[in-house]
C-alpha cells in the first residue's frame, strides 16, 4: 500500500537513509558500552560498571525507537553486523582498554553520534518530518549530556 503521510517519497528515503546511520552509530555505541561494562577494572570499577549499565540500557531502548521510525517512513531498518559496520562512524574496540581509555572512547562515540544526528536534521526539516526531528532532538540531548558527564570524569 502506498504511504501518504505528507512527506514525499524522495524525502522519506533520504530521511530513512540518515536514520540508518543514526541507528548504526547507536548500535556501535551500545556494543562498545556494554563490552566496557563487562570488562572495566580499576579503582573506578563500581562507578563505571554502574554508569556503563545505565548508558547501554538507554542505548538499547533507543535502538527500537530509531528502527521503528525508519519503518514508519516505509523502509526496512538495517539489522546485521555487516550493515551496521558499513553505516557506523563509530569504530569498534576489539581489545580491553584501561578505564580512562574506555571513558575517552565513549566520549568520542557520543560526540560522533551527535554529529551524525545533526547531519540528519536538515533532511527532516526539508521533509517537514516533525516526528523524526523530535526523535533526533531527544537523542541529541542524551548524547551531548552523556559526553559531558564522561568528559567530566577525565578532568
Amino acid at each position: 500500500m502506498k504511504i501518504d503521510i505528507g512527506i514525499s517519497d524522495a524525502d522519506r528515503k533520504s530521511i530513512a537513509e540518515g536514520l540508518n546511520k543514526v541507528l548504526a552509530d547507536t548500535f556501535a555505541l551500545y556494543i562498545k558500552t556494554h563490552s566496557f561494562h563487562w570488562n572495566v577494572t580499576g579503582p573506578m570499577f563500581n562507578t563505571l560498571h554502574t554508569m556503563f549499565m545505565t548508558q547501554y540500557t538507554e542505548l538499547w531502548t533507543a535502538l527500537d525507537e530509531i528502527a521503528e521510525r525508519i519503518r514508519a517512513l516505509g523502509y526496512p531498518a538495517p539489522g546485521s553486523f555487516s550493515q551496521f559496520a558499513q553505516l557506523a562512524s563509530i569504530k569498534e574496540e576489539a581489545g580491553v582498554p584501561k578505564a580512562n581509555d574506555m571513558i575517552r572512547q565513549l566520549v568520542e562515540g557520543h560526540e560522533a553520534a551527535a554529529r551524525t544526528i545533526r547531519s540528519v536534521f536538515p533532511l527532516a526539516e526539508q521533509g517537514s518530518d516533525e516526528p523524526t526531528a523530535d526523535l533526533l532532538t531527544q537523542r541529541l540531548q542524551i548524547h551531548d549530556k552523556t559526553a559531558w558527564m564522561l568528559r567530566s570524569m577525565l578532568e
